[in-house]
């Protein structure tokens, strides 16, 4: 397989080889749907707590006597049926969401989608994403640039989620170029996150060469 290599001006400048084991894998929406499922899984935190019984303060002392007063009988305050008792079956923080899985099951699910959005003309291969200093408007004009790529009409319009760039190495200067737009994710291809590809649109990689050698080294 070979794929377009683009300048920051949107012109093609060469081509490079695609290996299939990471983009010629068929849909495995079963796969996928299990490694995301278990990813956001680990992500949470469990921070809601409420109190049980156990954990109210109060209610050491007998409301009222068992018997002669005419009202139901009550052995504490803190019971789940008074108002400012505890709360039955509520969201505990010691509870754990965590989901294990495996990392072959993690980067055959990342290739299979690797290879849908190469199918869906959703990855724009750029050779280098320098810039002279910081500027958001030299960002914003290869955005333009790159959306003249074919099947890459919305890369500069979409609001929301538009983009994740995947570079080779860490650059302070192209990282903060990036950093005003919303729609946009800048990282390097090492911390690469699944659930960033899935959620947006359109996977930009920096210097090909460089990541598909760490792509190709990743699956073994």
């Amino acid at each position: 397989m070979k794929a377009s290599v683009y300048d920051t001006k949107g012109k093609e400048v060469k081509k490079v080889d695609l290996p299939e084991s990471v983009f010629d894998l068929p849909w495995n929406g079963d796969l996928v749907h299990q490694v995301v499922v278990s990813l956001e899984s680990n992500k949470r935190q469990g921070s809601a707590h409420t109190k049980d019984r156990s954990d109210v303060s109060g209610g050491g002392k007998k409301p009222w006597k068992q018997k002669g007063t005419g009202r139901a009988r009550h052995g504490s305050r803190r019971s789940p049926i008074w108002v400012g008792g505890g709360v039955t079956f509520g969201p505990r923080n010691e509870k754990d969401y965590s989901k294990k899985i495996n990392r072959k099951m993690k980067v055959k699910a990342l290739n299979t989608i690797l290879s849908k959005k190469v199918r869906d003309g959703e990855i724009i291969f750029v050779d280098a994403l320098s810039f002279d200093a910081p500027k958001t408007k030299d960002a914003k004009e290869v955005l333009k640039s790159l959306s003249t790529v074919k099947g890459c009409e919305t890369l500069a319009t979409k609001r929301k989620n538009a983009a994740v760039i995947a570079t080779g190495e860490y650059n302070p200067i192209s990282f903060r170029s990036f950093r005003n737009f919303g729609n946009i994710k800048l990282n390097t291809i090492n911390d690469i996150d699944l659930i960033d590809i899935v959620n947006h649109k359109y996977l930009i990689i920096e210097n090909p060469e460089k990541t598909l050698e760490f792509l190709q080294t990743k699956i073994k």
